[in-house]
């Protein structure tokens, strides 16, 4: 039943949509038709009926040397349609390479070029038309150059605004860290995700590219006899427009007509996109083994086995992010360390806006790259990507982490099928050819528990959870030595967030890979990790093993944390502890401790100096001048 509902909504379905279909194919059918039947009579000389009105055997009466206007009309239906054609596909493809390279391009010559297209745009397109189609010469050629040139600017500017909305997409960060080149990105990651809007304006401008030529021939600018368009011929009936006006109006009309065409077009595409935008989706259902897949082959390189036996896979010492603002410039993430062992997960909580994600993308090297980023130490693998040149470091992120973003559906490109996205990094950084990278995607797809037919769907026909386990896939795909998880729960609900933190701890177990599983859940936290971060402000104030999480906290705010969880042995006729206020302002952070204006346990102390992360008891470690004794009972599971 569904074959034949998606075969009626292929057809037009709306008046406008048949209309427009009807006007195109009639001028299609006159392009390639019209030369070759009217051609011979339009060519034909005929002393006897010089400039004669309309007849039975002129409709539209004949010009100075006796052919039929009717013939010509008709026959120059293909050199107008082609030339207008032809200015609009030179200039849009000029004008969405410029404008689209902005979001490839370094942050200096994405400055150039974005002043390049505002000094462009500031000429009338018009204007420099016509002064390029003096300059080059009256003739076809130059007229269609003049155009095409003069257009660039417009598509630039549209491209430039389209890509604006892509250069800031997950994705596409993730492709510049595999090191995709920038032609790569451009044509794979950029071009297909603004394309629509693209061929839309595109259509429409074809319209207003006819209208233009035919100016310039009207104007002796562009055709030259005796070859002859639209304009052209409307020219030359000009001067019997007042004794016998359908002469001079039939070119007219026919501009008109063609012109008309395709801006219903585009009005029908358009309004065709919006539909589809807007149309439910109905992913398919995967059903959930009870077990894993037999482990990943591991690759050969730097990846692999010898990475396992590191004894730190992740070391990193003081790390700060500086994030320049126009009302200043703000730290988020200040004075962070931490570190991860083979096999080890580790936990990083906290609310929103404590750092978390920001330290992550540090890690990942997917900052914005306005970002500052200083540490004295990190290490990935062993290896010092501070020392690296900005290739070597993006090659060895790219097989030696992956990153499982909290929102799949900007992490995955949208117009791309699974497969491409999840054989790019073994295909860039490996070599493997296809049919090696294929049989790889279907092992990992069957590794988080998908079928291998999935790699033909794109992102939008998977549901969240089916999304979530392609990004983990994908992370796969390299075999890491590193999963960075940013809250990759957060969207799902609970039997789905079940099962992505067990197929962690089955990847993690399996791989030996360590895991840093970000997340505003302390409950989730606990009871799936090792060791567990608490963030606050950009710092770390407490660090202590995930067993140890609701019976020996010390720090206020991890405190309120694990009180703030509700669990069944919970007094119901008593609110659950809240944090009293908020973070602190990034850009006037208070002096001492940053939690100390939510402290109820403050003293005058904590508002002087900054207190250090510092051992309480092995595997312990809290950033408090006057710690917390121990809590009496659990209060959280």
């Amino acid at each position: 039943m569904s074959v034949p509902t998606r075969s009626r909504r292929s057809l037009p379905s709306s008046p406008l949509a048949w209309v427009a279909a009807t006007m195109l194919a009639s001028l299609v059918l006159l392009a390639l038709a019209g030369p070759l039947v009217w051609g011979a009579a339009a060519d034909r000389p005929d002393p006897s009926a010089v400039l004669q009105g309309p007849s039975a055997a002129h409709p539209f009466g004949t010009d100075n040397l006796g052919r039929d206007l009717l013939a010509r009309v008709l026959t120059a239906a293909r050199p107008s349609l082609l030339l207008a054609l032809s200015a609009t596909l030179l200039g849009a493809a000029g004008g969405v390479v410029l404008g689209a390279s902005t979001a490839v391009v370094g942050p200096r010559t994405r400055r150039w070029l974005a002043t390049l297209i505002n000094l462009l745009l500031a000429f009338p397109a018009l204007l420099v038309a016509l002064f390029l189609a003096v300059v080059l010469g009256a003739g076809a050629g130059g007229a269609l150059f003049a155009l095409a040139v003069a257009s660039v600017p417009g598509f630039a500017r549209l491209a430039q605004t389209l890509a604006a909305g892509v250069s800031g997409t997950d994705y596409l960060a993730a492709a510049r860290v595999l090191g995709l080149r920038r032609h790569r990105l451009l044509r794979r990651h950029v071009l297909p995700n603004i394309a629509e809007p693209l061929l839309l304006s595109t259509t429409m401008a074809a319209g207003t590219a006819l209208v233009a030529l035919a100016g310039l021939s009207f104007l002796g600018l562009g055709v030259q006899p005796p070859a002859y368009d639209w304009g052209q011929l409307l020219n030359q009936g000009l001067d019997r427009v007042y004794a016998q006006p359908l002469p001079a109006l039939a070119p007219g009309l026919a501009i008109l007509y063609a012109a008309l065409t395709f801006q219903l077009l585009g009005e029908v595409l358009a309004g065709s996109a919006a539909r589809r935008a807007h149309a439910p989706q109905s992913p398919p259902t995967a059903p959930l083994p009870a077990t894993l897949p037999a482990p990943l082959p591991v690759p050969d390189g730097p990846a692999g086995d010898d990475h396992v036996l590191q004894d730190h896979v992740l070391q990193v010492e003081d790390l700060t992010i500086e994030l320049p603002t126009p009302a200043g410039v703000i730290r988020p993430v200040r004075g962070v360390s931490l570190s991860l062992r083979a096999g080890e997960i580790v936990g990083l909580v906290g609310e929103s806006g404590s750092g978390k994600s920001l330290t992550a993308l540090a890690l990942a090297g997917l900052l914005p790259e306005h970002a500052r980023v200083g540490r004295r130490t990190h290490r990935l693998l062993g290896a010092d990507l501070t020392a690296m040149t900005r290739k070597e470091r993006h090659h060895h992120l790219a097989t030696g982490l992956a990153v499982i973003f909290q929102n799949p559906a900007s992490a995955l490109n949208p117009s791309l099928r699974i497969a491409t996205q999840l054989t790019e990094a073994i295909r860039t950084h490996r070599g493997a050819s296809r049919t090696e990278a294929a049989a790889q995607a279907e092992a990992a797809l069957r590794r988080v528990a998908l079928p291998p037919s999935l790699l033909r769907s794109r992102p939008h026909q998977l549901s969240g959870g089916q999304r979530q386990r392609v990004m983990i896939a994908s992370g796969l795909m390299v075999r890491p030595a590193l999963i960075i998880a940013d809250e990759p729960t957060t969207a799902l609900d609970v039997t789905v967030q079940r099962q992505i933190t067990e197929l962690l701890s089955d990847v993690r177990r399996d791989t030996s890979a360590a895991v840093l599983f970000i997340s505003h859940d302390v409950a989730l936290v606990a009871g799936l990790c090792e060791r567990v971060l608490v963030m606050y402000a950009g710092t770390v104030v407490e660090s202590l093993p995930a067993d140890r999480l609701a019976t020996a906290t010390r720090h206020p705010y991890t405190r309120a944390l694990v009180e703030s969880v509700p669990d069944l042995t919970a007094d119901r006729d008593r609110p659950l502890r809240t944090v009293e206020g908020g973070p602190p302002d990034p850009l006037a952070p208070a002096a001492g401790c940053p939690f100390q204006p939510r402290c109820p346990h403050r003293r005058h102390r904590c508002a002087e100096d900054v207190p250090a992360l510092t051992d309480l008891d092995p595997g312990h470690r809290v950033a408090c001048w006057y710690p917390l004794p121990a809590p009496a009972k659990a209060t959280a599971s």
